[in-house]
């Protein structure tokens, strides 16, 4: 998987650490292309905005942010052809955006 790395993003009271951000290939590809928002995609993940999961993994993100024990992970569509996930580790050190082929 090819990764970049080395984004400067700023998010004003995140609910959680982020450590360093990541994104895959075919992110970036979105981002050049205008179709994805890094700062608001990440503001609305570390602000606690979960997307388009369904109220149980809603709570176990919560129970993750609370105990610091557990990956937190994000969905969101943005159209018929566009989803994303954001994943921050279980240990807060990486946050990772990627597309769904691309788990």
């Amino acid at each position: 998987m090819s990764i970049e790395t080395h984004l400067s993003i700023s998010i004003v009271n995140p609910r959680f650490r982020s450590g360093q951000y990541v994104i895959t290939a075919g992110i970036r590809d979105l981002v050049v292309q205008g179709r994805v928002n890094l700062g608001l995609l990440l503001g609305r993940h570390l602000s606690g905005d979960w997307g388009d999961l369904d109220d149980s993994d809603k709570r176990a993100n919560d129970r993750a942010v609370s105990s610091g024990e557990d990956r937190i992970f994000s969905s969101y569509q943005f159209a018929n052809d566009l989803k994303v996930y954001v994943i921050t580790e279980w240990d807060r050190s990486v946050t990772t955006v990627l597309l769904p082929e691309e788990y």
